[in-house]
């Protein structure tokens, strides 16, 4: 499958703050959101944690995350945001995909909203 970009605004949850916007990769290997951890940090977003993350490689790091508002395709949700390193592409990962009831059409390389979100 080829490469899905998507514009995504990352905010703190209270709203207050200007929000960090750009093309984010999506990834459904990709459970969390990541962002540069500096864009995030300018636009309000705490570190809350951290988690031990699988690298692509397969290194596992621990890595500070935060909460934060994720608007894209005219939806909202809230979620995990990991502190990428400066410079780090963006990833939307599935799990903010899948809360608003977006998924990757394969063949298509887009992303299409499901009809319902299933509570099954």
């Amino acid at each position: 499958m080829g490469l899905t970009q998507v514009t995504v605004r990352i905010a703190g949850l209270n709203g207050n703050d200007k929000p960090f916007e750009d093309l984010f990769l999506v990834d459904t290997g990709a459970t969390d959101s990541m962002a540069p951890g500096d864009q995030l940090r300018e636009v309000g977003i705490r570190v809350e944690g951290k988690m031990s993350y699988e690298l692509a490689d397969g290194a596992v790091r621990e890595t500070s995350f935060g909460l934060a508002r994720i608007e894209f395709m005219g939806e909202t949700t809230a979620g995990r945001v990991i502190f990428g390193p400066p410079g780090s592409e963006p990833i939307l990962g599935v799990t903010a995909l899948e809360s608003v009831g977006i998924v990757v059409d394969p063949a298509k390389k887009t992303l299409k909203r499901l009809p319902a979100i299933p509570l099954k």
